[in-house]
């Protein structure tokens, strides 16, 4: 007899084993059951890992953002949108663009970069729970009481469609001041910024010089950048806009970057950058040329005059470089001597003479809006109603002149801020200048000379394009960011010896 419990040899021997276990084997519904069980994990595995790859996917773009060579892409896309434009118009009015008004909403390739530079600012300031002491970028007041004024305008516009499109184009350049003064922090940040500002004035000096001997379509390979070309057969030339704008836009550019390519040659940098510099100076000096823009070659002049004269007065430099540039310019005078002369000195067909009467309907629109102005991008709304005789054959347009243009619409309150803006830049950069940084100091020197040679020029134009203000709010955080790095100790930079 056997016990409960117990079988015999002869039953054990028909006992099926489990694979791998010395133990009897458990029933045949519990291994099914178990069977289940881990086909049920498996599956929800699968499913938790095909959550985390969508996760991952959907977080994948920002965390993109928050590298550190994701956001010097995103900013090189805007400084080479600044000779390049690539973009358009939205709402765009002809009539009003024609009389020198910004005749629509912009919409570029500096907009969708600064999305993505706001939002890499935002998460890096969100991941980094244990920052770094952090770098304030100072309140630029003046800047800001600028763009509210010029945003209160709005309520005293007769076109408010027209004057949005000015406050939406500065708030724009606004956010490129406050970017560049905010997050350049080292030196390796304003080398990369110059050289590609350099470069970006070098491919736009090429574009140029190969539009006046060859010509293009109005658009570069069916791309948004748009051709501009003035062509004169009765004054024997033709001005070269390129890709910036007007020729007066793009003189604008390039005396600015040709003034900084100019300063590169007073630091410490590697023969790269000179070399780089030095051929700015080459071709941009003659894409100047054919702009054939007087006040281009004399905010040129002007800015070389200062940037040479302070270099050599204040530090005893030496006169190598000066008379480098010097020897360059009066090299690329020769072949385009009469086309110069006869610019500066023959028969304008009344051009010069023609901003008279602009600036005179420019005083008659202030005496009767001297607080408020007439509104923002305004100005061709209402001139109608100033209009005299000597309008009738007389060339109708904008004031050519950016300080008149800016009292007459935004009043007296904006033209004040709009100076204070433009004076604080130029004396940072002076600042920086005196701070004998073997690096920085020459280059914003060179920046503040180009800003002052900008300041004279906008006597005699209009400069309410994007090209002109994305460049000089662009120069204005960087101003702001070496004078910061410039002051700081030492130790706290860790490319201060950037060579």
């Amino acid at each position: 007899m056997t016990s409960v419990g117990m079988r015999s040899p002869r039953e054990v021997g028909k006992m099926p084993l489990a694979f791998g276990n010395e133990g009897p084997s458990q029933p045949a519904g519990v291994g099914f059951r178990q069977s289940s069980i881990e086909a049920q994990g498996s599956s929800a595995s699968l499913r938790s890992l095909g959550g985390t790859s969508l996760v991952v996917a959907i977080l994948s773009p920002f965390l993109a953002l928050a590298s550190a060579s994701v956001q010097r892409v995103l900013l090189a896309i805007v400084i080479l949108d600044i000779p390049f434009q690539f973009g358009t118009h939205f709402f765009y009015r002809e009539d009003d663009a024609a009389l020198g008004a910004l005749g629509g909403l912009s919409l570029s390739a500096t907009t969708l970069a600064l999305i993505g530079l706001y939002l890499s600012w935002l998460i890096r300031s969100f991941a980094n729970r244990n920052p770094v002491p952090r770098v304030g970028i100072g309140i630029n007041w003046p800047l800001l009481a600028y763009f509210g004024i010029t945003a209160f305008s709005v309520f005293v516009a007769q076109d408010v469609s027209l004057s949005l499109f000015e406050v939406c184009l500065l708030l724009e350049a606004c956010l490129v001041y406050f970017y560049v003064a905010g997050n350049v922090r080292t030196r390796q940040d304003i080398v990369f910024v110059v050289s590609v500002l350099l470069v970006a004035c070098l491919m736009e000096s090429v574009v140029m010089i190969i539009l006046r001997f060859t010509g293009m379509p109005s658009t570069i390979w069916g791309s948004p950048a748009h051709i501009h070309i003035d062509s004169d057969p009765k004054e024997g030339f033709t001005r070269i806009g390129g890709t910036v704008g007007s020729s007066n836009f793009a003189a604008a550019y390039l005396s600015i970057s040709i003034t900084c390519a100019a300063s590169l040659l007073f630091t410490n940098l590697g023969r790269i950058y000179k070399w780089l510099a030095t051929a700015v100076l080459a071709l941009g000096s003659i894409a100047l040329i054919l702009t054939f823009s007087r006040g281009g070659w004399l905010a040129l002049a002007l800015s070389l005059a200062l940037l040479c004269f302070i270099s050599w007065r204040r530090r005893r430099l030496s006169l190598k470089a000066p008379i480098a540039v010097l020897a360059l310019l009066a090299l690329l005078y020769v072949p385009f001597h009469s086309l110069i002369s006869g610019r500066l000195f023959g028969d304008d067909r009344g051009s010069a003479e023609s901003r008279i009467p602009l600036m005179n309907l420019a005083f008659r629109i202030i005496e009767d809006n001297p607080v408020l102005g007439v509104g923002a991008n305004n100005f061709t709304v209402v001139m109608g109603r100033y209009l005299t005789s000597e309008f009738r054959q007389g060339f109708l347009f904008a004031v050519h002149n950016k300080y008149l243009l800016v009292l007459a619409e935004t009043g007296i309150g904006g033209l004040v801020a709009f100076l204070v803006f433009f004076g604080g830049t130029v004396r940072k950069g002076w600042q920086c200048w005196n701070l004998q940084d073997r690096l920085l100091s020459p280059l914003a020197l060179g920046f503040a000379a180009g800003l002052a040679g900008h300041m004279v020029h906008m006597t005699v134009d209009v400069f309410r394009g994007r090209p002109t203000q994305q460049l000089v709010w662009l120069i204005a955080g960087l101003l702001a960011a070496m004078y910061r790095i410039a002051s700081a100790p030492a130790g706290q930079d860790l490319f201060a010896k950037v060579t």
